[in-house]
């Protein structure tokens, strides 16, 4: 099993940015990628970044490409830097491990963080 933990979420006003956190614990050597997905209200989950965990390679949605930077500390630590935040960027925020080799799907996810984009 591996254990996700976000944080760094809140509120903010449009063209802002914040920096959420993802700690991972647990089975972290069979994790191959790391990343991001994010659900807002009414909508599908939506893979937003992932970051491979052998050499670091990112990969991003084109909604956030030239926004978002996905960037890792350690190998169980990663980063999802958002700039230029806009309103449709509000949603939950998932961290996500996956094991299989899949870029675009996960094997395990964390609880969420809340991010609110105020127009």
């Amino acid at each position: 099993q591996v254990q996700l933990v976000e944080s760094g979420g809140g509120l903010v006003q449009a063209g802002g940015s914040l920096r959420l956190s993802c700690a991972a614990s647990g089975r972290t050597t069979s994790v191959y990628t790391m990343g991001w997905f994010r659900q807002a209200p009414g909508k599908e989950r939506e893979f937003v970044a992932a970051i491979r965990r052998s050499d670091g390679v990112t990969y991003y949605t084109d909604s956030v490409k030239g926004r978002f930077t996905m960037s890792r500390s350690n190998a169980n630590t990663v980063y999802l830097q958002m700039n230029s935040l806009k309103p449709e960027d509000t949603a939950v925020y998932y961290c996500t491990a996956g094991i299989l080799g899949r870029i675009y799907e996960y094997d395990y996810r964390g609880q969420g963080t809340q991010v609110t984009v105020s127009s």
